[in-house]
């Protein structure tokens, strides 16, 4: 195989294990306020592998939601990104590529690399 092709198998394999990581990290609950604010258009995915906010929130729940889910995602990309020889900035925006952009809804919203915000 090719590095590249190697390259992208590691990359898909630590992938998988950043959303694991990331989905243990939050409650039900927690999910829960984060797949209606994101229904709701008020929460999207963002291009470097975080969520944020799309229309300013005065939801203590939702916040906190969002900042625990940033903070276990931080760490899984930190993670992935020492075991890949890279930095965590390239670990979240290839999980952002890989796997959270496919698995927007239509009608989501999501920041792209120029900071817009999209919907699709």
């Amino acid at each position: 195989m090719s590095f590249r092709k190697v390259f992208v198998v590691v990359a898909a394999i630590a992938a998988l294990g950043v959303a694991a990581g990331a989905a243990v990290a939050q409650t039900s609950q927690q999910k829960a306020l984060i797949d209606s604010a994101k229904a709701a258009g008020s929460v999207g995915e963002q291009a470097d592998g975080y969520l944020g906010f799309r229309q300013p929130s005065s939801d203590g729940a939702l916040t906190q939601a969002v900042q625990a889910t940033n903070a276990a995602r931080r760490a899984a990309y930190a993670r992935s990104a020492a075991d890949a020889g890279t930095s965590a900035d390239v670990a979240g925006a290839r999980m952002f590529e890989t796997q959270l952009l496919p698995r927007i809804s239509s009608g989501q919203w999501y920041r792209n690399a120029a900071g817009q915000w999209v919907q699709r």
